[in-house]
């Protein structure tokens, strides 16, 4: 497939929104300002909340086609991994710009006084998943889940919690340990469900055809997957470069949704340790939890403050706020999404 790009096209299609952007500037709103030609790049330092991954397939797409640079910014993908706060690396200024797995995990940080902000959710359900196999635990519901051991990341054991008590299942009914990214404890009979991603393709083959899969958000617990972050800082200080960073990486996901095995080659030749058989079996995968009915109204990003007030409410129905419920502005903007409104690609 050729994943080239007529780049006078994307210039004119830069250029068609600059006098809706003007205006706006005009009216005195930081956010839709578009880079002044010629100046230094500015760079966003992205944080994963995970080792780099086809959830960054849209921003692996939008660098290699330029659509960074043509905003006037450079991108640095910054890895996670189970001994990376990706949170507190934001929140201190090491970087500048973040995603993570899980919404509740910037709802909990809020709580805790950490000044960071929700600005889009890039995947609209959440592929968080328990496995099991049939001849070894086969859970398929979350009472099966009752004398079982569960090994899950460490920053996915907010989400494990929220399932039980949702469920009315006490936390010590589960043997709970922490795991990275391999299923070998459940091929080895450690554990009875592993946890991890519907779209790690490569990581799950090694379960065969006995895999049971029981996902979070049929158990109860709907939630924003990836979504995207930055502080008050910079979103006081430098909103129009947080702005441009979500344009660009928006159109970067259009151009994988309409292209995906160019988007895969974008990824596999900036990861190489990554196969591309088995993204191409998961590219359909992220573009399914990335676009749909929501995102083909409002574009690609689109999130609600309906959706986030209920996830406030469920967490704090829950008990796992310790210092009491963040307020909904604290958690999330819809201003940066409202800024690229024209811009983003409406597809589902």
């Amino acid at each position: 497939m050729n994943v080239g790009l007529n780049r006078n096209v994307n210039r004119r299609t830069l250029l068609k929104g600059a006098g809706a952007a003007a205006g706006m500037a005009s009216a005195g709103t930081f956010l839709s300002v578009l880079p002044a030609q010629g100046a230094d790049p500015f760079t966003i330092r992205m944080q994963l909340g995970w080792l780099a991954s086809n959830g960054i397939l849209g921003e692996v797409a939008a660098d290699k086609l330029g659509y960074f640079a043509d905003e006037g910014l450079k991108l640095e993908i910054i890895p996670g991994g189970p001994n990376v706060d990706g949170v507190a690396s934001v929140a201190s200024g090491a970087n500048n710009f973040g995603s993570i797995s899980s919404s509740p995990s910037l709802m909990l940080a809020r709580s805790a006084g950490i000044p960071i902000k929700c600005i889009a959710a890039g995947y609209q359900q959440h592929p968080f998943t328990y496995f099991s196999l049939n001849d070894k635990g086969n859970v398929r519901t979350p009472q099966d889940l009752i004398g079982k051991r569960v090994a899950t990341q460490g920053t996915a054991r907010i989400l494990l919690r929220a399932l039980l008590a949702k469920n009315g299942i006490a936390e010590d009914q589960v043997t709970v340990s922490v795991m990275g990214g391999d299923m070998a404890p459940l091929m080895t009979g450690q554990v009875d469900v592993v946890t991890g991603w519907k779209t790690n393709v490569g990581a799950l083959s090694v379960l065969g055809s006995g895999r049971v899969d029981m996902t979070l958000w049929d158990s109860g617990i709907q939630l924003y997957a990836n979504p995207y972050y930055t502080t008050d800082s910079m979103l006081a200080e430098h909103g129009d470069k947080i702005t441009a960073a979500i344009r660009a990486i928006s159109k970067g996901w259009g151009w994988v949704h309409n292209n995906p095995e160019g988007g895969v080659d974008a990824l596999v030749e900036r990861y190489p340790n990554m196969k591309k058989e088995n993204e191409m079996k998961a590219v359909g995968l992220v573009n399914n939890y990335s676009f749909n009915e929501k995102t083909a109204a409002g574009g690609w990003g689109v999130m609600t403050k309906e959706n986030w007030q209920s996830q406030i409410d469920t967490y704090d129905s829950l008990g796992q706020f310790k210092s009491g419920a963040p307020k909904l502005e604290d958690v999330m903007t819809l201003d940066i999404l409202n800024a690229t409104a024209d811009t983003r690609p409406k597809l589902g």
